[in-house]
């Protein structure tokens, strides 16, 4: 799931991490027309192959905020969402009858947009964090980070983490499931350098006689890919590569199992039958 405010260029961005037209604002529109504003939520499958592994994807788009008159409790349908994802799993999971494969709809990652500022953190980020962040791993990214020069950049990963920890806020990789040192050490390195700051691109240039994807600037063309410009490649590294299970398995340890055991509790031991349920039931006795 990608989230933050309009105009971070959330879509661009997602299509770049995946090196595919994933963001549906990309498909179906020329470039000469306005692009439309995301207005609901709306999951997108994809196939992406990677180092020769194919990998089913589903991006999750989801509307811009903070343009609103009211923004209050603006956070509601998302955390709705990723509950609604949740309860389906469970309701496959205490069917009498269920699948040996269990389909997973469950959302195992949100990457948070933040506005390129150098200043705070707006209160509507820190909110949609603070209760985001009890539901789903939030990876926090520093958006068009072009706009800045590498001191902001820096004062600014050390404000926004510093205001994250103030208000509570855990973002993922949380320290408590550090599981060894070994993991400790090399996630302590990855909260250092978080949130990444990137810029995202669907158009390429040649440069040095190699066709790159990258912005052009007055003074030069900034490479997505080149990790003297900005953390794009850190942000694919992590979210595809190194971290892909781990996300997955807090996921389903932590996050899901958490709504698990308040539904279990609060509905005396298990979800209301559907139709679905009971006709399984009735068919098994």
């Amino acid at each position: 799931m990608f989230k933050g405010q309009s105009g971070l260029g959330k879509s661009t961005l997602v299509n770049t991490l995946f090196k595919s037209q994933v963001s549906r604002k990309s498909s179906g529109w020329n470039r000469e027309e306005k692009i439309p504003k995301t207005v609901e939520i709306k999951a997108i499958g994809h196939v992406i192959e990677e180092g020769g592994v194919k990998m089913k994807l589903t991006v999750i788009d989801t509307p811009g905020f903070g343009d609103q008159i009211n923004n209050e409790n603006c956070w509601e349908p998302i955390e709705k969402y990723i509950n609604e994802q949740y309860e389906k799993f469970l309701k496959e999971e205490v069917n009498i009858a269920r699948k040996k494969r269990i389909p997973d709809t469950r959302v195992h990652c949100c990457l948070y947009f933040i506005s390129p500022t150098g200043h705070s953190l707006r209160p509507l980020d820190l909110e949609f964090m603070k209760h985001l962040s009890k539901v789903v791993n939030i990876i926090p990214v520093i958006a068009k980070a072009d706009t800045m020069t590498l001191e902001e950049k820096t004062e600014f990963k050390q404000r926004v983490r510093k205001e994250l920890e103030v208000n509570g806020i855990e973002f993922y990789p949380q320290k408590e499931f550090d599981e060894d040192l070994e993991d400790k050490t090399e996630n302590d390195k990855i909260r250092e350098s978080m949130p990444f700051a990137v810029v995202g691109s669907d158009k390429e240039y040649q440069v040095n006689g190699k066709r790159v994807l990258g912005r052009k600037t007055p003074w030069g063309i900034i490479e997505v890919e080149n990790l003297t410009h900005c953390e794009f490649a850190l942000l694919r590294d992590f979210v595809i590569r190194t971290h892909l299970q781990d996300l997955k398995e807090v996921t389903h340890n932590i996050h899901y199992e958490t709504y698990r055991a308040k539904r279990l509790n609060d509905n005396g031991g298990l979800p209301p039958m559907t139709s679905e349920t009971e006709e399984n039931h009735e068919s098994n006795l």
